[in-house]
């Protein structure tokens, strides 16, 4: 059974930064791309960051593009987003995904259970 398991959210200030990481089992990671997406409470899920499957094609929503880096690591079967000058409007639940090769966003194949974000100001 594929899991993904979020870690490293928290409470911080704003202006901090936080490393999450999203941890696959039994997934072929090769064959998926992989993704951050956040939900704020009375908030659409709305995608955060995405990687394409080898890595080398990456999306940022407007909001975030220039404070944060989305990357994967094959060895750890692992993907990050490193964030940077946090700020209160990034507060929410963080959640991984993962999309079949060549299916898109729409609909992805596998989430995690989500990590908080809180970002005092």
């Amino acid at each position: 059974q594929v899991r993904l398991v979020e870690s490293g959210g928290g409470l911080v200030q704003a202006g901090d930064s936080l490393r999450l990481s999203c941890a696959a089992s039994k997934l072929d990671f090769h064959s998926y791309a992989m993704g951050w997406f956040r939900q704020a409470p009375g908030k659409e899920r709305e995608p955060v960051a995405t990687i394409n499957w080898s890595g080398d094609i990456v999306y940022y929503a407007s909001s975030v593009k220039g404070r944060c880096t989305i990357s994967r690591d094959a060895a750890k079967i692992t993907v990050y987003l490193q964030m940077n000058s946090l700020k209160p409007v990034d507060t929410a639940v963080y959640y991984c995904a993962a999309a079949l090769r060549g299916t898109g966003w729409s609909k992805p194949d596998y989430w995690g259970q989500g990590t908080q974000v809180t970002v005092s100001s």
